[in-house]
């Protein structure tokens, strides 16, 4: 094993663009793709770069995901610094099996691929009714982000949950400071709970008044308390809207920075599919995108990592790892075969929500090429405001014109 680096690192953070990962990763991954690595509070862990051992521990059993053995070491933790507690009944991506399979089963029995099929009209309605508001606009010019992109994705997770439109407003600003990196410990907690308590009165509606919803769904297999149910949806609500829409925003930047690749879409849309694969490959929206604590002793690439260790999954450095996908990883190439991408994470705790994430990002992107074939940035690309201040990355704006 190299001698690269000379010592522990920390994660590193700086993009070099809007959709690069830190440039340090890539050298990690080359000269040393298990390092050791500094946590804000002095822990020690690791940091995992390439793309094998990145899929491999991500469903290694022997590394936990059991978020209170994390230590309060997670850097981009919403809490900050505070210690990290046992996940609460319900939050099942802190979970090992078997609690983690009980959940993790009776959601995917309500999100069905049935279920997701059937959502397609409704999202290509939602598309073409934000297309329509746009181009009613009458000036030629939009915010994608605000007017594509987030709505989508929020009013098909809504309506999936059984969410009233009407009480958006009062979970979309908390999601904002859960996420902002500037948001402290109190402010973060403060605004995980606001969302809660809104799920938890959902919950209590819906238990008096079942609709046809996942929700009600959940609620008539009488398998969970309305504790459990809050923090289901909780975890359904955030991943459903935050990270779709910064990917939609961030996938249409990316497009649109690349006039080739985009013009080989517009010219075929049936490439739509792979180009859906190949943007969550090669899109870096999460800082680490996994945390696991090794259970027992083991060896990764020959390092020793000790029982209770932390090790951070770098799925962006994954993602571009050149021994998977090509000398060229570091391009944006909609024929790529991207097969073994991990923008879902891998194993037990992949993304539930993969085929609703994938469905709506095909449908947004072929129906806003369709509608303005000429669509283009309206400022330079190093104009864009970046969300370089948020957990989840992505664009606050994204000012287009056609």
């Amino acid at each position: 094993m190299s001698d690269f680096p000379p010592g522990p690192v920390r994660m590193p953070t700086e993009r070099p663009s809007a959709f690069d990962p830190p440039s340090e990763l890539a050298e990690l991954r080359e000269r040393c793709p298990v390092a050791r690595m500094d946590f804000p509070d002095g822990h020690q862990g690791w940091l995992i770069t390439s793309h094998p051992e990145v899929r491999s521990l991500l469903a290694d059993p022997e590394f936990s995901a059991r978020q209170e053995l994390h230590h309060h070491a997670a850097y981009d933790h919403p809490f900050g610094t505070e210690p990290i507690q046992p996940a609460e009944p319900g939050f099942f991506i802190g979970m090992d099996a078997p609690e983690h399979s009980r959940y993790r089963s009776l959601v995917a029995g309500q999100f069905t691929k049935r279920r997701i099929a059937l959502l397609a009209p409704r999202i290509e309605e939602i598309a073409q009714s934000c297309l329509d508001a746009m181009e009613r606009g009458g000036s030629g010019e939009a915010d994608l982000v605000s007017q594509y992109a987030q709505p989508i994705p929020a009013l098909v997770i809504c309506e999936l949950l059984g969410v009233p439109l009407a009480d958006v407003d009062r979970f979309q600003g908390a999601i904002h400071r859960f996420f902002h990196l500037g948001s402290d410990g109190e402010e973060s907690r403060n605004a995980y709970l606001a969302i809660l308590d809104y799920l938890s009165e959902l919950v209590a509606r819906k238990r008096a008044e079942p609709g046809d919803d996942l929700i009600s769904g959940l609620i008539a297999r009488d398998e969970l308390t309305d504790q459990e149910l809050a923090a289901v949806s909780l975890l359904l609500l955030v991943a459903g809207y935050e990270t779709t829409a910064n990917m939609i925003s961030l996938g249409a930047f990316a497009l649109l920075a690349n006039p080739d690749q985009l013009a080989l879409l517009r010219a075929d849309h049936t490439l739509a599919d792979n180009a859906v694969e190949e943007l969550l490959r090669y899109l870096p929206l999460f800082r680490s995108g996994g945390m696991r604590t090794a259970v027992r002793d083991a060896e990764v690439l020959g390092r020793q990592v000790k029982a209770g260790e932390c090790v951070v999954l770098s799925l962006a450095a994954a993602n571009r790892d050149p021994a998977r996908f090509g000398d060229d990883a570091d391009r944006l190439d909609l024929r790529r075969t991207t097969s073994g991408h991990v923008a879902f994470g891998h194993g037990p705790h992949q993304c539930l929500g993969s085929q609703l994430a994938r469905l709506e990002m095909r449908i947004a992107y072929t129906a806003l090429l369709r509608r303005f074939p000429g669509l283009r940035l309206a400022v330079a690309p190093d104009e864009v405001p970046l969300r370089d201040d948020m957990v989840i990355h992505g664009a606050h704006r994204l000012p287009v014109t056609w």
